[in-house]
């Protein structure tokens, strides 16, 4: 399927800036002295160490990408202006001479510092960097027989209340209690144990009832 070109005003924008301070360069080299293909090599070196710094500030930020952008854009705009007619070109100052003459050793250093510089570290990256390694676990092997240890010794527990007999009913501890004060008190005023018919008589209650505390009590 054929696809329609469109012209796109910021492409054909760039390629006419490019184009123009391409032959800036050109022309501010040739007339600092840099004859035949070095004159083309300038405006070349300068480019490629915009676009390599360009492309480290897209990266990440750092102080370097800045300091060696804002060199070759220096370089392209200071040769647009000066072949702007402020500059004589048939008379081309000595420290310009000196500038365009060291540039090449400059550009090479910039770029070996862009290509080798460390890639920063994102923000995706940097949690999985700051987690520490988990320590690796060491299996200990004991040539001695440890000794066993002894159980702690069981609580003790308070003895438990005597159940009633077999065939009786469960007597409230209170009125328990109640039956076994009178049955102290008439053997501490006779000296003899109650009997059950006493302490039926005197406590007043149903029979089965009686029956239950004297059986707990154990009287005849």
């Amino acid at each position: 399927m054929n696809r329609s070109l469109r012209p796109d005003a910021v492409l054909i924008q760039a390629v006419i800036a490019g184009a123009l301070s391409f032959a800036h360069l050109h022309d501010l080299a040739a007339a600092a002295g840099q004859s035949g293909w070095k004159a083309w090599a300038y405006p070349i070196s300068v480019d490629l160490l915009l676009v390599a710094a360009w492309r480290r500030l897209r990266a990440g930020r750092d102080r370097s990408s800045w300091t060696w952008f804002v060199i070759a854009l220096a370089a392209s705009l200071g040769a647009n202006v000066a072949t702007a007619g402020l500059l004589d070109l048939h008379q081309v100052p000595a420290w310009l001479r000196i500038l365009v003459a060291g540039w090449p050793a400059l550009a090479f250093l910039g770029g070996t510092l862009l290509v080798h510089a460390p890639t920063p570290v994102t923000a995706d990256v940097a949690p999985q960097l700051e987690e520490e390694p988990a320590a690796p676990e060491v299996e200990v092997h004991r040539t001695d027989t440890p000794e066993p240890v002894a159980p702690p010794p069981a609580p003790e527990l308070a003895p438990a209340p005597p159940k009633p007999p077999a065939g009786t009913s469960a007597v409230p501890p209170a009125l328990l209690d109640h039956a076994r004060s009178l049955a102290d008190a008439h053997r501490s005023r006779t000296g003899e144990q109650i009997t059950a018919d006493a302490l039926t008589a005197r406590l007043g209650l149903p029979t089965p009832t009686c029956q239950a505390i004297a059986a707990q009590l154990q009287l005849a």
